[in-house]
């Protein structure tokens, strides 16, 4: 599976599928968040929610790209990532793009 950021493939004709997009809703444990709080307070990485956004990320990407295989996509373009925080604690993650197919 392709997957590309601009809304084009280079050097080969197109047909759009339809969007695709994948989420995760993430919030870390209690205890680790308290601790991360602290950190927040002196500055630096929050190493444990940085952690957990690449891991989200990952998850929605792999579910966008399960949406577009089950389209019969061989590429996605024009992805895009979102996020947004859902409650205190806990944030979501999407990816979207458009499903193609790669003509000839």
């Amino acid at each position: 599976m392709i997957i590309l950021t601009i809304d084009s493939i280079p050097g080969k004709e197109i047909e759009a599928l339809g969007l695709v997009k994948g989420s995760t809703v993430q919030s870390k444990n209690m205890f680790k968040d308290m601790g991360q709080g602290f950190k927040s307070m002196v500055g630096g990485e929050l190493k444990s929610y940085t952690k957990m956004m690449n891991e989200s990320r990952e998850i929605a990407t792999k579910r966008m790209i399960e949406e577009a295989q089950s389209m019969g996509a061989d590429a996605i373009i024009g992805v895009r990532f979102a996020t947004s925080s859902v409650l205190q604690g806990a944030s979501e993650i999407m990816a979207f793009g458009t499903a193609v197919k790669i003509k000839g």
